[in-house]
């Protein structure tokens, strides 16, 4: 874990309301494993008072003492609204890499990525990280689901690594009009895959986890949730055992990716 003022080197819109940020980061960040995040704050304010929680959503080497750190976020409030307002040579406090990510997968077999709206931030990261090898490349399959055509993010990145994607709106403004969950089903019924990685939101991840009862596949979740602090201290991003409703694990420790099977979804 490091925590660094870190330069802003890079800041683009990716949409009305979303942008992809990059960081010159600690070399440690090469380290990171897709599904970890980062705490961030915005110094010299005291809005927002606490960090916000940003998934890895790209890192990649610069040199041999330097990692360029990306992440990807909504503006929903004030912090992302002040955080929208930063431009290059700015400066921000981050803590991470943080959390427990994606496992490697099985040596062997499909693998589909699937992403609601803002739950591509990882997946992103993911992909590159299964495609460095080139046996395994294409084997993965991508599924992106959002509202409208303008949440379908970063269609092209997954199409720059070679890898199908399977698009669906809610209104039918791009791609099929069903939720995302529709066409995952109905590939796995023809090809089973050996694992199912996923992120977005509850529902999608509650029908998501259901594939994995109901045809005994794989299948981890990387669940969104507020976090005060990122370390377990707080105790805010409780989230219900599965086995043990008398239980709870912690998303910004014990996840915040997990086993479908570990937690128990909405």
């Amino acid at each position: 874990m490091i925590d660094e003022r870190m330069e802003i080197i890079g800041a683009e819109p990716v949409s009305t309301d979303c942008y992809r940020m990059t960081l010159q980061a600690h070399i440690g960040y090469a380290d990171a494993r897709p599904g970890q995040f980062v705490m961030v704050r915005i110094p010299d304010g005291l809005t927002p008072l606490l960090r916000r929680p940003f998934s890895i959503h790209r890192s990649r080497r610069l040199s041999a003492s330097r990692t360029a750190l990306e992440i990807l976020y909504r503006v929903v409030g004030k912090g992302t609204r002040r955080l929208a307002g930063c431009r290059p040579g700015d400066r921000l406090d981050v803590l991470g890499p943080l959390g427990r990510g994606f496992s490697d997968p099985p040596a062997s077999g499909p693998l589909f990525l699937a992403a609601g709206g803002m739950g591509v931030a990882p997946m992103v990261f993911l992909a590159d990280r299964l495609c460095r090898d080139e046996k395994r490349r294409r084997d993965i399959r991508v599924f992106l689901g959002g509202r409208t055509a303008e949440e379908l993010l970063c269609r092209d990145r997954f199409e720059e690594l070679g890898l199908p994607v399977v698009l669906t709106t809610d209104d039918g403004s791009d791609g099929d009009q069903c939720l995302v969950t529709y066409p995952i089903e109905e590939q796995i019924r023809l090809i089973p895959p050996t694992m199912i990685y996923a992120c977005g939101p509850p529902g999608m991840l509650s029908c998501i986890a259901g594939f994995a009862d109901t045809y005994g596949i794989r299948v981890e979740v990387s669940i969104e949730t507020l976090m005060a602090c990122g370390l377990g201290a707080c105790l805010a991003c409780a989230v219900a055992d599965r086995r043990d409703r008398q239980r709870y694990r912690h998303a910004c420790l014990h996840g915040p990716v997990f086993d479908a099977r570990e937690i128990l979804l909405p």
